[in-house]
């Protein structure tokens, strides 16, 4: 994937000052524009679970409904100002009429709501919605339970009573679907928006589905599960970085014989999805698709599990010879391996380095910029990472003074430092993620793996981007060799 140096931001939707689709996220495309970024990425966009973790979603293919912007709708005159408050499926209840009495005719420009549109909709995307829109009218009329603590009927998704909960529930079935043509609808227009200004949109693929979701639901043969459907091993990590007792995802594997002898009909309609909504994917957790941790379910940590192979290179030559035009990148961090690396280097997917990891062993840390190789893609952290200026006002001794004498400042400024770092990279792609320019200590982190609660809650405000900031980032952006215009 070597190509022109670029810069990308790493900024969540939810993390807009609104959290949404609407105005903010053009405005911040507008900002993107300013500052000679060409690259956006998110995390990913699915609908999650009320932990509101975007990695645990109620399924691969729904987008977040919490991102549809009321603002939006209302600009574009589906909705009336003394709606903007009602619930959510009372307002697109009233969207929807509205759409139906209107006809074929959309309110922006080709690209907005339309009765028909939603037909096509409907018929395109019909290999999940229909059941995501069964799984969600169930689990709301079960008080929100796991599907295993459903009836036996509908646990094991008996055609006959699905047929008839679908006679008895159909307007809101309807109204379900409906929803997700909003969300899908909004992040079109946006994401001809960011394309037109010459940005990329780049998304996050989270390498395991939840237990909870309709995916699971509907096809528990995909999946290793008992004659019960109950998981027998769960996913995570072993001991790293982050946990010394691992990481205990609690997500069911995949039962990678039965998706090969199928073609990976489910991985292929889940890439469809996401090559809609992205033009740069990131694969989570890549060395899953060459090996995975398997944790035995009544095991309560991830210490005492073992690597589980998959067959990551005939799905990924599937992935690319299906959709040659989305460009992939691959997140190997963690135990790397050589065979996790031979499989993204048969492909040329770029591999992810990691700044704040550089730091504080010897002259081959594989994070140092000498040690990567241009087909990289440089990172100052992550969302799992504490922000930069946190993590150096929290580092232990041993790596702030590798960084002080690597860089020969005493008092280096930060973030700045490591932006530039990152920034002057061979890498051909550094990305920042926003709460570096915007200067922010910890307290504006994103997520702390191995732990519930305070996560994915970081909000932006429009008073922290000043021009200042602006002016600053575009020079360092410049100054790299990274603007695109």
């Amino acid at each position: 994937m070597t190509q022109a140096r670029q810069v990308g931001v790493l900024m969540h939707i939810t993390s807009l000052p609104e959290g949404n689709l609407g105005p903010d996220a053009y405005r911040f495309i507008n900002n993107l524009v300013d500052m000679e970024v060409s690259i956006w990425q998110t995390l990913p966009v699915t609908l999650p679970h009320e932990d509101q973790s975007p990695y645990q979603s109620v399924s691969a293919h729904a987008g977040h409904t919490g991102m549809i912007s009321v603002k939006q709708l209302l600009n574009e005159g589906w909705c009336l100002p003394d709606e903007v408050n009602l619930s959510q499926p009372e307002l697109f209840a009233k969207v929807m009429l509205r759409v139906q009495s209107n006809g074929a005719i959309s309110k922006v420009d080709g690209h907005g709501l339309s009765w028909s549109g939603f037909a096509r909709f409907c018929q395109a995307q019909q290999f999940w919605l229909e059941d995501f829109a069964l799984f969600m009218s169930l689990r709301e009329q079960h008080g929100y339970k796991g599907w295993n603590e459903w009836p036996e009927a509908y646990r094991v998704h008996d055609i006959l009573a699905l047929q008839a909960f679908t006679e008895t529930h159909e307007e809101k079935l309807t109204l379900i679907k409906f929803t997700q043509y909003i969300f899908f609808q909004q992040w079109a227009q946006l994401k001809i928006y960011a394309n037109q200004r010459d940005i990329k949109l780049f998304g996050d693929l989270p390498i395991f589905v939840a237990y909870d979701s309709a995916d699971v639901w509907a096809h528990p043969e995909w999946f290793k599960l008992d004659a019960e459907s109950n998981m027998t091993v769960v996913a995570g990590v072993p001991p790293d970085y982050f946990s010394i007792t691992g990481q205990r995802w609690g997500n069911p594997h995949y039962n990678w014989d039965t998706m090969q002898a199928n073609g990976f009909s489910w991985w292929l309609g889940r890439i469809e999805t996401q090559s809609k909504l992205f033009d740069i994917v990131r694969i989570d957790h890549f060395r899953g698709l060459q090996a995975a941790w398997e944790i035995p379910v009544s095991e309560p940590t991830a210490i005492n599990g073992y690597w589980q192979p998959a067959p990551g290179h005939a799905l990924l030559q599937a992935i690319i010879q299906t959709f040659p035009q989305l460009s992939l990148v691959a997140e190997d961090l963690g135990i790397i391996t050589e065979d996790v690396d031979a499989l993204r280097h048969a492909f040329n997917l770029p591999g992810m380095k990691i700044l704040q990891f550089a730091f504080g062993s010897g002259y081959d840390n594989p994070y140092l910029p000498e040690n990567i190789d241009e087909n990289s893609v440089m990172y100052t952290g992550t969302h799992d990472n504490d922000t930069t200026l946190g993590w150096y006002q929290e580092a232990e001794e041993g790596p702030r003074l590798h960084l002080q004498d690597y860089l020969q400042q005493e008092a280096p400024e930060m973030p700045l430092a490591l932006m530039r770092l990152a920034l002057n990279s061979i890498a051909f792609l550094a990305v920042v993620p926003m709460q570096d320019i915007l200067g922010l200590d910890g307290s504006a982190r994103m997520n702390t793996p191995g732990t519930s609660i305070n996560n994915w809650a970081w909000r932006m405000h429009w008073e922290q981007l000043t021009d200042e900031k602006i002016t600053s980032f575009k020079a360092l952006v410049k100054e790299s060799g990274r603007a695109y215009g």
